[in-house]
C-alpha cells in the first residue's frame, strides 16, 4: 500500500499551471527522482508532498503514522549552535531536554555545584516522564554513524559537513519518507559519493531532486518527470529514461504535426466561398470547433536554450606553461613542485575536495596570484572569459538585461549583430524576466545569466569555476555540446562527474595535500590511472607529502637512490640474498628507463591530434601499464631497502 498518494492535484501560480490534475504515489523503500526543467515546479511538488504547500484542488492521502522529513535545499546562514544542538532540534521539545542534559553532563567536571546537580536531576526526570532516553541514544548513535563532531560549532563547519548535520536532523525524526531538494549542490566529489552510499542503505523511501546525472543513475529506482504540468512515470534507470523520453518526444511531435495538418485543412474548408458555406456539414463545423479548442489547450514544450560563444582570434599554441611551482598558505601547502603545459584546444578539468586549492591554482594560472617558487608563463594573444562560482560579477540590484550590456541594446556575436533581448531569449529569459532585477532570479537562472555574460565576450580561453551548479540537465547537456565545439582552450572546475567525463581531455587532480598530478581524460579515466597509494588519504606533513614527485618537462625524474633528502643512501648489503641483491642493483636503471618511456608517452598524448590518430587506444593502454610497472618497481625497491636497514 502506498505511503502517500496525491490524486488529481491542481496548482497554479498566477497564469502558470505547475500541476495540472496529476496523480503521484510513494511506495515503501523506493527511491524516486523528480526531474524537469528549471521553473517547472519540482520544488513546489516536494512542498505539496511535505504538506507545507496546499494544492488548489485534489486530495493528499497520507497513511496513518507515516512520518515525512525534508533536507532543505540551502544551508541556512544564520544557524548557530553545536552539532548536537542542531540535530536535537529535529526532536522538538524532547530534543531540547536531551540537549540540556548533554550540556549539563559535559560541564559537571568543571561545575558540580548544587544548582547544576539539581538542574541535572530535574532534566533527567523530565526525560524519564517522556520516555526520552531512547531518543538520546539515537542522537548519539546518529552522530557516530555520520562521523560528526558533537561539540563543534555548526557555523564553523565546511559546507559538506553542514549538510551531514542537517541530514542527521532530518533522520532523527525516523521518517518513512525523506525529501531531498538538490542534496549535492556545492558538495565536492568525496562528499557526494559518501551521500550516495549512505542514502542507498537507508530503510525509508526517498524522493529527491537532482541535476547530478551520476548521482541520479546511482540512486534512483524510479524517475518521475514533471513536464508542462503533467507527471510522467518511468520505471527504469536514467540511461533508459533518456532513450524512452526521446522516443516519446518524437512521437508527440509527429502526433502534433498530423493534428496541425488536419486543423489547417479544416480551416481552409470553412473559409471557402459562399456556396460552400451554404452546403457545409454542421457536424464538420462542430468538429472544427473542438479541434480549435484542443489546439488552444495544448501546452507547448518549453524552448531549448541556444548557447553561443563569441569567438576571438586564435591564441598562441602554448597557452600556459607551468614550471615547478610551489605555493602555500601559512597553514596549508597548496601546490608543491607542479609542472604542466596547456596547449591551444586543451580542455582541462580540475578535480579535488573543497578547500584543497583548485580556485587558488586557477588564480595562479591566470596571474592573479604569484607562485612562491617556480614560474608560470602565459601565451600570446589570450582573450580570457571567466565564470565565477560565487557569481560576484552579478549586481543584485541591476536588471537582468543590464547585467550583460549597459551601453547598447545590441550585441555582436561572431560578426552578427543581435538585439540584447533576442540574445537573452537564447538563454531562456523572456522580455519580462529580462527586465527584472538579478535578486529575483533562481539559482539556475543566475547561472544561465552568468553564462550569457561570459559568452558575450570574445574569448579564446574559457575559465569556468563550478559552472554546473543549479543548471537543469538539458541546459547542462547543451553546455557540454558548446564546450566540445569551442575551438579555444577551456579550464573547468567541477564536481559533476558526468560533465567532466563528457568534456575534458585531461584532468589536474589534487591527489593529496600539496600533491597535484595530471592525468589523461576525465574523472573515470583518473580513477583508472591514479597510483594505488592515492586510494586512501595521504597524511599531511609540515610542507610535503611522502609521495613521488612528478618529473619536470624535459627532465628525467630523480631515481630513488639519488633522492638523499627523502631516503637514506644505500648501505652495503648485509641481509640480501644473491638474487635480491642483483635485483636491487638493477632497479634504479629499470625505474629510470620506465620514467623515460612514461615521459615520451605523455608527450605523445599531449599532441592536439592524438585522439584522431589510429592506434591511440594502444598508446593509452601502454601508458597505464607503464605507470603500473613504475609503481611496482618503486614498491619493490622500498621493500629491499627496508631489509638493508634492518
Amino acid at each position: 500500500m502506498a505511503l502517500l498518494f496525491l490524486r488529481d492535484t491542481q496548482l497554479s501560480y498566477g497564469t502558470q499551471t505547475l500541476l495540472d490534475g496529476v496523480d503521484f504515489k510513494i511506495e515503501p523503500n523506493e527511491r524516486v527522482c523528480i526531474v524537469g526543467r528549471n521553473g517547472e515546479g519540482k520544488s513546489t511538488l516536494l512542498k505539496v508532498i511535505e504538506g507545507s504547500v496546499q494544492a488548489d484542488d485534489g486530495s493528499r492521502i497520507l497513511q496513518d503514522g507515516v512520518q515525512i522529513a525534508k533536507l532543505q535545499q540551502e544551508v541556512p546562514n544564520d544557524t548557530q549552535g553545536s552539532v548536537f544542538h542542531i540535530i536535537a532540534q529535529g526532536l522538538g521539545n524532547i530534543g531540547q531536554l536531551i540537549e540540556r542534559f548533554h550540556q549539563l553532563t559535559a560541564t559537571l567536571a568543571d561545575d558540580s555545584s548544587e544548582n547544576t546537580l539539581n538542574e541535572l536531576t530535574r532534566t533527567q526526570q523530565a526525560i524519564d516522564d517522556q520516555d526520552g532516553w531512547d531518543l538520546n541514544q539515537k542522537v548519539e548513535t546518529l552522530i557516530s554513524k555520520l562521523s560528526l563532531p558533537a561539540e563543534a560549532e555548526f557555523s564553523e563547519l565546511s559546507g559538506g559537513m553542514k549538510r551531514r548535520v542537517l541530514l542527521a536532523q532530518a533522520l532523527i525524526q525516523d521518517p518513512d519518507i525523506l525529501l531531498l531538494d538538490e542534496p549535492t549542490n556545492h558538495l565536492d566529489i568525496p562528499s557526494i559519493q559518501w551521500l550516495e552510499d549512505f542514502l542507498k542503505n537507508l530503510s525509508c523511501s526517498l524522493v529527491f531532486i537532482t541535476h547530478d546525472r551520476s548521482f541520479l543513475q546511482a540512486l534512483a529506482t524510479r524517475i518521475v518527470e514533471l513536464d508542462r504540468g503533467q507527471l510522467y512515470n518511468w520505471e527504469c534507470d536514467y540511461a533508459t529514461y533518456l532513450q524512452r523520453k526521446a522516443a516519446q518526444l518524437e512521437s508527440e511531435a509527429k502526433s502534433n504535426a498530423e493534428f496541425d495538418k488536419k486543423l489547417a485543412q479544416e480551416e481552409a474548408w470553412i473559409r471557402q466561398g459562399i456556396k460552400a458555406r451554404r452546403t457545409r456539414n454542421e457536424g464538420r463545423v462542430r468538429a472544427l470547433e473542438k479541434l480549435r479548442e484542443a489546439h488552444k489547450a495544448r501546452r507547448q514544450q518549453q524552448g531549448k536554450a541556444n548557447l553561443q560563444y563569441n569567438q576571438a582570434n586564435h591564441s598562441g599554441k602554448q597557452v600556459i606553461e607551468v614550471d615547478d611551482i610551489h605555493f602555500a598558505w601559512p597553514d596549508q601547502v597548496v601546490i608543491d613542485h607542479f609542472s604542466t603545459m596547456i596547449l591551444r584546444g586543451d580542455k582541462v578539468g580540475f578535480i579535488g575536495a573543497n578547500g584543497c586549492g583548485k580556485s587558488t591554482l586557477l588564480k595562479l594560472l591566470l596571474g592573479q596570484l604569484s607562485p612562491q617558487s617556480g614560474h608560470i608563463k602565459l601565451g600570446t594573444n589570450l582573450k580570457i572569459a571567466y565564470f565565477d562560482q560565487h557569481r560576484d560579477q552579478l549586481d543584485e540590484n541591476k536588471a537582468v538585461v543590464d547585467s550583460v550590456l549597459e551601453e547598447s541594446d545590441y550585441i555582436e556575436i561572431n560578426g552578427q549583430r543581435k538585439h540584447i533581448m533576442g540574445y537573452l531569449g537564447d538563454f531562456l529569459f523572456s522580455p519580462e524576466r529580462a527586465r527584472q532585477p538579478v535578486k529575483a532570479l533562481s539559482g539556475g537562472e543566475r547561472n544561465r545569466l552568468l553564462l550569457a555574460r561570459v559568452f558575450a565576450k570574445p574569448s579564446n580561453l574559457l575559465v569556468l569555476d563550478e559552472p554546473t551548479n543549479d543548471l537543469d540537465i538539458e541546459t547542462l547537456e547543451l553546455l557540454e555540446e558548446l564546450l566540445l565545439d569551442y575551438p579555444g582552450t577551456v579550464l573547468i572546475v567541477s564536481h559533476d562527474r558526468a560533465f567532466l567525463n563528457s568534456v575534458v581531455t585531461s584532468s589536474i587532480v589534487f591527489d593529496a595535500p600539496g600533491q597535484v598530478n595530471e592525468y589523461v581524460g576525465g574523472y573515470d579515466d583518473w580513477l583508472r590511472q591514479r597510483p594505488a597509494h592515492y586510494d586512501a588519504p595521504t597524511q599531511k606533513t609540515g610542507t610535503r607529502t611522502n609521495t613521488q614527485e612528478p618529473a619536470r618537462p624535459g627532465e628525467k625524474a630523480e631515481t630513488p637512490a639519488a633522492k638523499s633528502s627523502d631516503k637514506p643512501a644505500a648501505k652495503k648489503p648485509k641481509k640480501l640474498s644473491y638474487k635480491d641483491q642483483r635485483e636491487y642493483d638493477a632497479l634504479p636503471e629499470t625505474i629510470e628507463t620506465l620514467e623515460t618511456e612514461l615521459e615520451a608517452l605523455q608527450m605523445q598524448i599531449s599532441e592536439p591530434a592524438f585522439y584522431q590518430q589510429t592506434g591511440h587506444e594502444a598508446v593509452l593502454e601502454r601508458l597505464n601499464a607503464c605507470e603500473a610497472e613504475l609503481e611496482a618497481a618503486f614498491e619493490r625497491w622500498e621493500i629491499l631497502e627496508a631489509q638493508l636497514e634492518d
